[in-house]
């Protein structure tokens, strides 16, 4: 069994693989399990440094999952925008592929929580051969994104089948893999599966961190292996409420991400999923930190702030403010440091 197997299936999924719990925490935890499952791969629990830090808000459950009253199962209308399973199309150059709904760690904070973990399902072979009919026929779609749950749970086999019919569409230019595995299970990728991956570039992996503890030396040789085998890295993360919304925090992670060859791509205020909210950042809190990155470390480190519209309205990005007054062609300007400018515009 390759080491990445054998650790995925030491996954702890009850309470009994968690320690130093009182009672209370175990009664809370199975309830939470009931509803909304836990896996956490031995390697990712084994970054937790004490109850309750950013890693372990992350992947243990929490009551306030049960407690949210306030989201909703698919904010994002990704059920109305699939004209049939395991396939979302969105935008009109690009599309999403799920194939499947498992992950090496469930994040108490998935946007996909009404669908990953419930029960194990990948695309079974005759909706990918519908999805890729459906792509052939939709000439303007140039962009597969390949996501789950995590594609990178299948085998290399099956993900190279995937891959390789995807890579044989003509008008398809670009593929895209996201998978949070270098971030929580950096084992799973093998000098077999880069090997494989090289030969369908090109291919854009956009990994998950979400906090510099999960920089480890073993994510960063996962990273530096895609690297070597001509993946462009990219890293999507979470803003999250008491795990990284401060910008002490996201500009070390950008800093540290650079550094294994990772470009922070996007951060994202958090969806308005059920049972996620107390995660939630205000837009103004989110707007406030990026003002405090931007400017105080290399562009290159700061990701864009997105915010993915409820109902199905997509993705946009947002900025902090800077205009402070402008009088027919003149602007003025408050910079990074808080000192004003002019710029007369032509």
């Amino acid at each position: 069994m390759q080491d990445w197997k054998r650790i995925f299936s030491e996954s702890i999924s009850s309470v009994r693989g968690l320690r130093q719990l009182s009672r209370s925490d175990i009664h809370d935890i199975e309830r939470v399990i009931r509803k909304y499952p836990m896996r956490v791969n031995p390697y990712y629990f084994s970054l937790i440094k004490k109850k309750g830090d950013p890693v372990w808000k992350q992947c243990i459950p929490d009551l306030r999952e049960l407690r949210d009253g306030k989201g909703v199962g698919d904010p994002l209308l990704e059920e109305k925008f699939s004209p049939f399973f395991g396939l979302v199309h969105r935008y009109p150059d690009r599309a999403l592929l799920l194939i499947s709904n498992v992950c090496s760690t469930y994040c108490r904070f998935c946007t996909r929580k009404r669908k990953v973990g419930k029960r194990y399902t990948t695309l079974k072979d005759r909706d990918f051969k519908r999805a890729v009919r459906y792509i052939e026929s939709h000439k303007g779609i140039r962009d597969v994104i390949i996501s789950g749950g995590d594609p990178l749970l299948l085998d290399d086999r099956k993900l190279e089948s995937y891959i390789r019919k995807i890579r044989s569409i003509r008008h398809v230019d670009i593929i895209r893999i996201d998978s949070r595995t270098p971030c929580t299970l950096p084992q799973r990728i093998t000098p077999a599966l880069c090997g494989m991956l090289k030969k369908y570039g090109p291919i854009y992996f956009l990994a998950h961190f979400n906090h510099p503890d999960e920089i480890t030396p073993e994510a960063a040789k996962a990273c530096g292996m895609l690297a070597d085998s001509g993946m462009v890295l990219g890293n999507q993360s979470v803003l999250l409420k008491g795990v990284n919304d401060d910008p002490e925090t996201l500009k070390k992670l950008g800093q540290e991400l650079l550094k294994i060859r990772v470009r922070p791509y996007y951060i994202y205020i958090p969806d308005a999923v059920r049972g996620t909210y107390h995660f939630r950042v205000s837009i103004k809190r989110a707007r406030r930190i990026m003002r405090k990155l931007i400017g105080f470390t290399s562009g290159l480190a700061v990701p864009h702030l997105i915010i993915d519209l409820e109902g199905g309205g997509g993705k946009l990005r947002l900025l902090p403010d800077y205009v402070v007054s402008k009088k027919g062609k003149t602007y003025r300007f408050k910079n990074f440091e808080g000192r004003l400018f002019t710029y007369h515009d032509v």
